[in-house]
């Protein structure tokens, strides 16, 4: 008994903590399912206005609804790995009657088209509120003389562009720019790897398991000879 014993203390020990590991990466699966289902109600919830001072942790993901005209220059954002190939992301101001000026992402515009912007005539568009998290410290510094973004850092484009740092991503619009694809928000490309995570830890508890015990059979093996 005391040969296997540390054997059987490891083994066990093992087990456990793989078998925790994996049931902390179901409960995780199940937060994330719960943040992705609270997603995509408020992507499928009806429109409304954007409020006067959105909160990222409050309003994200909010589907809301402009109207207003498109103007002034566009601010080019490098983009790859969409539906609809690599090409810029085209962010643009509206403004609305009121006066206040908000930004849209009106799609991916391909790498050739070089045709220039047009005002485009009161309009409405509906959309979803994102504060996307493109950049970070490795990425580079804008191209201001090719109008180049390599992310779409919401308060430096806000102030390029003169408007609030509030970004609409379109979905719909009653005067569609015809040189872009629109790039709707949906949960797609929201990461959610826990079951996989959860498998791969209980399927390392099995393997633990069957070395155990096979550990022990060459322990008692050895001793019986």
């Amino acid at each position: 008994m005391r040969r296997i014993l540390f054997p059987l203390i490891l083994g066990i020990g093992g087990v456990a903590v793989l078998v925790w590991l994996g049931l902390w990466q179901l409960e995780r699966l199940a937060w994330k399912e719960a943040i992705l289902a609270d997603i995509n109600t408020r992507l499928m919830s009806d429109p409304v206005p954007v409020p006067d001072a959105p909160v990222e942790t409050r309003d994200e993901y909010m589907s809301v609804a402009v109207n207003g005209a498109l103007v002034g220059p566009e601010l080019h954002v490098l983009t790859s790995g969409t539906e609809a190939g690599t090409g810029y992301r085209v962010i643009r101001a509206l403004e609305e009657q009121g006066g206040r000026r908000v930004m849209v992402d009106l799609g991916l515009l391909p790498l050739d088209d070089a045709t220039p912007p047009k005002d485009a005539p009161l309009g409405a568009i509906t959309g979803t509120l994102l504060w996307p998290d493109d950049v970070n410290s490795s990425t580079p510094a804008p191209d201001m003389t090719k109008n180049i973004w390599f992310g779409r850092d919401v308060a430096a484009m806000a102030e390029t562009l003169g408007t609030e740092p509030v970004m609409v991503i379109a979905r719909d619009m009653a005067q569609p720019d015809p040189r872009t694809t629109l790039l709707p928000v949906d949960t797609v490309g929201i990461k959610n790897d826990h079951l996989s995570y959860a498998i791969t830890w209980f399927g390392l508890a099995i393997v633990w398991a069957i070395m155990t015990l096979f550990l022990i059979f060459r322990t008692l093996r050895t001793k019986d000879t």
